[in-house]
């Protein structure tokens, strides 16, 4: 359905220190920077990529917006938000855990990224 999902960043390389740390427990090779700045994670079907403003503005969080990485296990949950906190990122909402609802029952943990963007790591629970 998407073809890539591109979050805005003040600072790239303090973002990238934060996403290299948490993609890196998700099983994903450090980012790549362009050219432009822009920094890029590529996987075999995914882009995931951070970026300053093209407008010159600074980068904003979307109210009521998430960027969610899937995740193997709530093991790898776990590793991933102790990642993003050593990391520059702030922790959010309950902690790391079980969460039901629709049907569904889900591992979760919540952070703000370095520039205020609200991400998580999923794991769905058989």
């Amino acid at each position: 359905m998407f073809s890539h999902v591109m979050l805005g960043a003040n600072d790239i390389q303090q973002s990238k220190t934060f996403y290299d740390a948490t993609l890196a427990v998700l099983g994903y090779p450090a980012g790549k920077i362009d050219p432009k700045g822009r920094c890029f994670y590529f996987s075999k079907h995914d882009v995931f990529a951070i970026t300053k403003p093209i407008d010159g503005q600074p980068a904003s969080k979307g109210n009521g917006s998430t960027i969610g990485f899937s995740a193997k296990s709530a093991d790898e949950v776990n590793a991933w938000h102790a990642a993003g906190l050593a990391n520059g990122g702030v922790a959010i909402e309950d902690a790391p855990g079980v969460r039901e609802g629709a049907g569904m029952k889900l591992y979760l943990a919540y952070l703000l990224d370095p520039a205020g963007n609200k991400v998580c790591a999923m794991y769905r629970m058989p």
